[in-house]
């Protein structure tokens, strides 16, 4: 079932894929197609991820994030490592060519445990994951969400498959041995970082980097926004116990721009005597490191053709550029 009432970002039911029904698929796939090309983003229910879990999940993270900066500081590392990452380390507007000051965001992320086979020389994108002590069941419950995260995004990648007119395996074929990343981000509120500057924000303007991001968040006065083709901006729609999913870079170039890798931003913590402390579960699935990016032959694709690129080389120059 689709239901297009929200804004530009449709809620999708996965249920019709699961089913195998050949006219429910149909729609599903048209469907998709249309949002992805109209914003890059979905909003999907009946992904089957275990509520329980990420409820255990956000209450560990919580947990590590209540930690004194002290603590913290053991674990810090920069966006392109793996552990904490504090408030002024990263800003993700460099991404996209502008200068802003860093992101008012705490993150904690974790990755691959090891290097995939054939990238040895590419061993600077997988450091060792920093599991803290004294949040001990962090990582039992962030692998199981990496698990369920993977389960998603291989059937998305079926989907999305259908949906672009190739072979049913096409793009899980290419993304079966992926890195990801798994951010946990935590906006805290005024009293914690202060008043934003000028043009600051929770994070700021970009967009994703890889194939597709996997998200569960929560909403707030401070929350996601998504630029239209039109430069505007709207407040990302939120419904309880749907994942929003969005198109990476990867995927927009495969596509040729058929699918949308759209800008969208974090706002900034509101003022006003407002507490606003967010949380949000962020997984990238970046594909498989060593597949050469190169875009689709027509009908597949959109107008736009990109030279190929190693995914390991776009997202490594990615990660550079959004470094303080």
């Amino acid at each position: 079932m689709v239901i297009p009432a929200l804004d530009f970002v449709p809620l999708i039911d996965l249920s019709a894929w699961y089913s195998g029904d050949p006219e429910a698929r149909a729609e599903l796939v048209r469907a998709v197609d249309e949002a992805l090309a109209a914003s890059g983003f979905l909003l999907v229910t009946a992904h089957r991820v275990d509520d329980v879990l990420r409820r255990q999940l956000r209450a560990a993270v919580h947990e590590f994030f209540a930690l004194p900066v002290e603590i913290k500081e053991q674990y810090a590392t920069g966006p392109t490592g793996r552990g904490w990452v504090p408030v002024g380390r990263e800003a993700n507007a460099y991404s996209s060519g502008e200068e802003s000051p860093p992101d008012l965001k705490q993150t904690f992320s974790c990755s691959n445990d090891r290097v995939p086979d054939g990238l040895e020389s590419d061993s600077d994108l997988f450091p060792p994951n920093q599991w803290p002590t004294e949040a001990p069941n962090l990582q039992a419950l962030a692998w199981a969400w990496r698990a369920e995260m993977l389960r998603l995004a291989g059937d998305l990648a079926d989907l999305f498959s259908a949906a672009l007119g190739l072979e049913p395996m096409w793009m899980r074929s290419r993304t079966d041995d992926p890195m990801w990343t798994l951010a946990m981000n935590w906006y805290p509120p005024v009293s914690v970082v202060g008043d934003p500057q000028p043009g600051q924000f929770r994070i700021g303007p970009h967009t994703d980097f890889g194939v597709m991001t996997l998200l569960d968040r929560e909403p707030g006065i401070g929350g996601l926004q998504v630029q239209r083709a039109d430069g505007s901006w709207v407040d990302a729609p939120y419904v309880d116990g749907a994942l929003t999913i969005n198109v990476g870079d990867l995927l927009a170039r495969w596509t040729g721009d058929r699918w949308r890798s759209a800008r969208h931003r974090v706002l900034p913590p509101p003022g006003d005597g407002v507490e606003e402390s967010l949380l949000s579960l962020v997984f990238f699935d970046e594909g498989n490191m060593n597949q050469m990016i190169e875009t689709l032959p027509a009908p597949a694709a959109g107008p736009n053709v990109y030279e190929p690129i190693r995914a390991a080389d776009y997202l490594r120059l990615k990660l550079e550029q959004i470094d303080v």
